[in-house]
């Protein structure tokens, strides 16, 4: 059934890795005349990420309200407790609930990263990245066929852009439409009062094309255009559906900026001794040596070798604040080509708070403008330069609330854990 036309209802729209900065140049250049007019009638406001500042905890901590030491989603991949063996958390080893499993109402819910594989909730969830398998990443599963007509596609192919940007920017553009589809489909069909919709190939176009996005002689500036311009007709087109006492909330999980060098983490940990892996092993962190006090994780999360914690843990535990000193002092002297590489250094213990707060890393290092922190255990070199042009940043998220009384609900500085709260107060007015 539609929606009632009579109820008060929440939307989220979320555009994946749009900083505030695009979202101001766009808006003001006529590209997103829909999300302008939004913003003149709501809050605009800049916001904090998660720290790191990817996907998998920016997003976690959206639909959650919490921190990593309180949803225990720390990044795109973890160790298994006691062993230096990676796994991929996805949405089973989420720890806190997301807001549709507390809210009174039903809730369509497409395309949020890492709520694979999908739970059971009270309306209709399409999760978004990673996602392996249709089947597993929607509820119910009788939307499967109908999805699959639809020719819908979980994510976007990055695979092509190695190949050939044109293809990956005629498969970008093909996710979208049927991204559209299925919005258009559950808006129409379901009895809903939250309806969350995720655009994540904003994300994938401007890693592999910000130099595109900022220099409009390049010849891919107007296709990076038009696809937020596809989206700005969705925006407006959900705009215009919208009853009056509806509630709008629109949010990047990060902000993006042009990346220059990549700086592999775990290359200076070996080279300066703390982390020694067995020869001709050095494929991944099973084989690592009994000597290393600690190694990096992506994208930028430093873990001491604990005693006790790992198999081949060799830092007592009374020598843990040396070795974390120590780590410190490495990082802010860390140059690459004359360019101090981390800009601020935060320890875990004193950023997360929780009941998973043991999992959490030790060191949390941001990267300065232009470098992207990596920990590829592989790395010959302490600098690499990929096919990505953009990288994530930390300060400058966006957030726009449309909804009575806007500016009390929005605070000054919000950051991606605020959105639950923002949204619980849109939904006790509505109540």
């Amino acid at each position: 059934m539609p929606a009632k036309k009579n109820t008060s209802r929440t939307i989220l729209i979320g555009l994946d890795g749009v900083p505030y900065g695009a979202i101001k140049n766009l808006t003001e250049t006529g590209i997103m005349k829909n999300l302008g007019q939004i913003i003149e009638e709501g809050v605009f406001r800049q916001m904090a990420s998660s720290i790191p500042e990817i996907s998998s905890i920016a997003w976690s901590s959206i639909i959650t309200g919490k921190n990593p030491g309180e949803h225990g989603i720390y990044g795109f991949i973890d160790l298994h407790p006691g062993t230096y063996r990676m796994f991929f958390p996805n949405f089973s080893t989420l720890k806190a609930s997301p807001f549709w499993a507390t809210d009174n109402g039903t809730s369509v819910i497409i395309n949020v990263p890492s709520t694979y594989p999908a739970r059971e909730l009270n309306g209709v969830l399409i999760a978004g990245f990673v996602a392996l398998n249709l089947h597993k990443a929607v509820y119910p599963a009788e939307l499967v066929p109908k999805l699959m007509d639809m020719g819908y596609q979980v994510d976007v192919d990055s695979g092509k852009a190695h190949q050939s940007m044109d293809l990956f920017l005629k498969d970008l553009d093909r996710t979208l439409k049927s991204r559209i589809k299925a919005y258009r489909y559950l808006w129409d069909t379901q009895d809903w009062h939250t309806f969350m919709l995720v655009f994540t190939g904003t994300d994938r176009l401007f890693h592999f094309l910000w130099n595109a996005y900022e220099d409009p002689s390049h010849k891919y500036h107007e296709a990076v255009l038009n696809h937020f311009r596809q989206i700005d007709e969705v925006i407006g087109e959900i705009h215009s559906k919208m009853n009056d006492d509806d509630h709008l909330l629109l949010l990047s999980d990060h902000g993006f900026e042009a990346l220059n060098l990549e700086i592999n983490l775990n290359y200076c940990l070996k080279e300066n001794g703390f982390l020694t892996i067995q020869e001709g092993k050095e494929d991944n962190f099973t084989h690592i040596g009994p000597t290393t006090t600690a190694f990096a994780l992506d994208p930028s999360r430093i873990y001491v070798n604990l005693e006790g914690k790992y198999p081949e843990g060799s830092v007592k535990p009374q020598d843990k604040g040396r070795v974390i000193d120590d780590l410190i002092s490495l990082f802010q002297s860390l140059e690459a080509d004359g360019q101090k590489v981390v800009k601020a250094i935060h320890r875990g213990q004193e950023i997360y708070h929780g009941p998973y707060i043991d999992q959490a890393p030790d060191l949390v290092l941001l990267a300065n403008k232009g470098l992207n922190l990596r920990a590829n255990i592989k790395a010959k070199q302490l600098i690499d330069k990929g096919i990505f042009t953009g990288k994530h940043s930390q300060e400058d998220a966006f957030l726009v609330v449309k909804g009575r009384e806007n500016s009390d609900i929005a605070p000054e500085a919000p950051t991606v854990s605020d959105i639950v709260d923002i949204k619980d107060k849109l939904d006790l007015r509505r109540r």
